[in-house]
């Protein structure tokens, strides 16, 4: 009999007035669980609750695992334009819907016992039955953890290099959330093709 599936979703990105949301979400049989959890850097938390480098050190041993075959995970993200055209809770199902197609075909999960955990209220398409949406999740369950680990590694760096693209704006200071910062580079130098406009009404205005 071959082992339960593991599936952890969770997005980041969510809140921020400028760039993608990103949605990420790992896999893993439930024997390999311990193995990942014994031997990993420990404290594994909710992503935004782990400082910087804690996050990219759990991020480059999830890899390891996942090149060991111990897990797998995919991050998708959608961009602010998509954003702005079909809102941020269908670009969130997008994204989810996109990963969990990709994992599908490498784990065919309908024809296996697999259990899907999601962070929050977020749900997986109709055709998967076995699924549980929990509140904190990413606090209380790793494969959700890891999920939001390598998803938020992820958006951090694509924030990182559109830092260097676009000087001055500080995306890789504060993500594209609303800081002081961020609201002051907006009035000065205007609207960038990162900024979500939707989430800018006052200012456009």
């Amino acid at each position: 009999m071959k082992e339960i599936i593991l599936v952890g979703i969770d997005e980041v990105g969510r809140g921020p007035i400028a760039g993608p949301v990103t949605v990420g979400i790992f896999v893993c049989e439930k024997n390999n669980l311990n193995k990942i959890l014994k031997s990993g850097p420990g404290g594994l938390k909710d992503s935004k609750k782990l400082t910087k480098i804690k996050r990219e050190v759990w991020s480059k041993y999830l890899h390891i695992c996942k090149k060991e075959k111990l897990c797998n995970f995919v991050v998708v993200s959608v961009s602010a334009k998509e954003i702005d055209k079909i809102g941020i809770n269908k670009s969130i199902q997008k994204s989810i819907d996109s990963c969990l197609n990709k994992l599908n075909k490498i784990y065919n999960l309908k024809s296996r016992a697999y259990n899907i955990l999601l962070d929050g209220g977020l749900k997986p398409p109709v055709e998967y039955k076995k699924y549980k949406t929990i509140i904190k999740g990413d606090e209380k369950e790793p494969v959700i953890a890891m999920a939001s680990i390598v998803a938020k590694v992820k958006r951090d760096q694509y924030m990182v290099k559109m830092g260097l693209k676009y000087s001055n704006y500080g995306f890789e200071k504060h993500m594209g959330y609303g800081t002081q910062m961020h609201y002051k580079a907006l009035k000065d130098k205007g609207l960038t093709n990162l900024h979500r406009k939707t989430y800018l009404k006052n200012i456009l205005d």
